[in-house]
């Protein structure tokens, strides 16, 4: 018999039940001292967000409380604090209960479940959608479901693919292979050796969250198509941000109807919670019927559904908060640049600073928490490889102008506090509101969020259609929809140098 069994027999025998909790403890503790000796260690911050007054949030610390303005949220767009989509919730939540009362299963299929699956489907151009309790739940589901009911499937995924990506390739138990990051001719060796027939799968992310940077998803569809490859998106940090209608970055590209199943979150753009899959129904169907995390779980609650649903409609309409969102993203890297803050190159509106060591990253993101009440939370392993830990920047439409200024000078004086090195200073332009007229600033502003005029998803729309279009987006906040004006917040800011 094993020794920490055999001691606790003993323990029991003797009556000392005390002491057997103690002897078992030993190996968390001892666990969470390595954690804490490798610098990694996560300390929560105790947050309330003033819906009222974003990106403003409340900070407790025992007796002490206080404002931040909070630097990394994953709500881009603010979307949690829309009126309408917390008219949508409360509403649904006085009407039906807060819960869900069972699974999907078992009486908890809610009619506003369905219309949100509904708008999903509608939203990715697919023929049906699924809701799981959160991105990561949808991935874990709809991998380890796909990789298990095809036989003997292999999955080529991402070397960088988020945690719940490899959690629901490990589970499905079908052989894995990892090509190098958007690493195409590493794919394409992969794929050759595997042949024509044997069933597979191509799992990666439109946009990495850590690095910023975006996956070519027209060539990864193109090997896709030449070795008859399904292929699996993650949009969890692209949904509501891009794309004519908010379907993310495949939509932006015109590639969407060329992706077998999209995975989204309805947590980050949306500014709600939940993840979902959109996809053919018949794989939809499958995964419903198939996977565990699905059928054995308590459904999503109607008034989250509502909410969810609401800010999923409005996105489709509204494309002004995502200008504005990406305005402020440019002018945020723009005065860090001229700072001499380093920065990783970025094709999105993730901003990542690297700064290479666990403890000085965690001291970084202290110090601009205690000394200028700016909340950024240090990002350590096994997030990302050692040796690369950084601060992680998440501008939004509510970062006004000043917010801006105040970030790059309280960095600056973190950075020589703890003597980290700046980047060569190479001046760059501030975006002032005569950048906006000259029709190639326009035309690339549109092109990056919404997609370059002439693509599938926007039909017989001409390039000076798009630039009249971005034209409406002027300080005073012209070309907003009705009430959204209080929704991009400090709108004659925005457009300001």
């Amino acid at each position: 018999m094993p020794t920490i069994a055999a001691g606790v027999i003993r323990t029991i025998r003797s009556g000392g039940y005390a002491e057997r909790p103690m002897t078992l403890r030993h190996h968390f503790r001892s666990y969470l001292e390595g954690v804490r000796r490798e610098g990694r260690y996560r300390i929560f911050a105790d947050l309330e967000r003033d819906a009222a007054r974003p990106p403003y949030a409340r900070s407790r610390d025992g007796s002490d409380c206080r404002d931040v303005v909070v630097w990394c949220s994953n709500d881009y767009l603010g979307m949690g604090r829309h009126p309408l989509v917390i008219d949508a919730m409360v509403k649904t939540a006085r009407r039906t209960g807060t819960g869900a009362g069972g699974t999907r299963n078992i009486s908890g299929n809610s009619h506003a479940v369905v219309a949100l699956e509904a708008e999903l489907a509608d939203l990715h151009r697919k023929d049906a959608a699924l809701v799981f309790s959160s991105g990561y739940v949808a991935n874990e589901a709809a991998l380890g479901t796909i990789g298990r009911l095809l036989p003997n499937c292999l999955i080529l995924s991402d070397e960088k693919n988020h945690a719940s990506m490899i959690a629901g390739i490990r589970a499905s138990g079908a052989e894995k292979r990892i090509f190098r990051h958007n690493d195409l001719d590493h794919l394409e060796v992969l794929l050759r050796q595997t042949g024509q027939l044997r069933p597979k799968v191509i799992a990666f992310e439109s946009l990495y969250s850590m690095d910023g940077d975006i996956a070519p998803i027209s060539r990864i569809c193109d090997l896709a198509a030449k070795f008859h490859a399904i292929t699996y998106l993650d949009e969890v940090h692209a949904v509501g941000l891009y794309g004519a209608r908010g379907a993310g970055i495949a939509e932006r590209d015109g590639v969407m109807d060329r992706i077998d199943v999209i995975e989204g979150t309805l947590a980050k753009g949306f500014g709600v919670v939940g993840g979902y899959i959109a996809a053919d129904a018949v794989i939809c169907d499958a995964i419903r019927t198939a996977a565990p995390s699905f059928i054995f779980t308590t459904a999503m609650p109607p008034a989250v559904a509502a909410a969810a649903r609401q800010s999923v409609a409005h996105l489709k309409k509204s494309v002004a908060v995502r200008i504005a969102h990406w305005l402020q993203v440019g002018k945020t890297r723009r005065a860090l640049r001229n700072a001499g803050i380093p920065i990783m190159s970025s094709q999105s509106h993730i901003i990542p600073v690297p700064v290479g060591d666990p403890d000085l990253c965690r001291e970084a993101s202290a110090l601009l928490m205690e000394k200028f009440a700016l909340y950024l939370q240090p990002i350590n392993y096994p997030t990302v490889p050692r040796g690369t830990e950084r601060l992680r920047i998440t501008p939004t439409p509510f970062h006004n102008d000043q917010m801006i200024e105040d970030l790059a000078n309280a960095l600056c004086e973190v950075w020589d506090a703890l003597r980290l090195p700046y980047e060569a200073i190479r001046p760059v332009p501030m975006l002032r509101p005569q950048s906006l007229v000259t029709d190639a600033s326009r035309y690339s502003l549109i092109a990056t969020v919404l997609g370059n005029p002439g693509d599938r998803h926007r039909p017989g729309e001409s390039s000076a259609d798009l630039l009249s279009f971005a034209s409406k987006f002027t300080p005073a906040g012209a070309g907003l929809l009705p009430g959204e004006v209080q929704l991009v917040g400090h709108s004659r800011q925005i457009g300001q140098g």
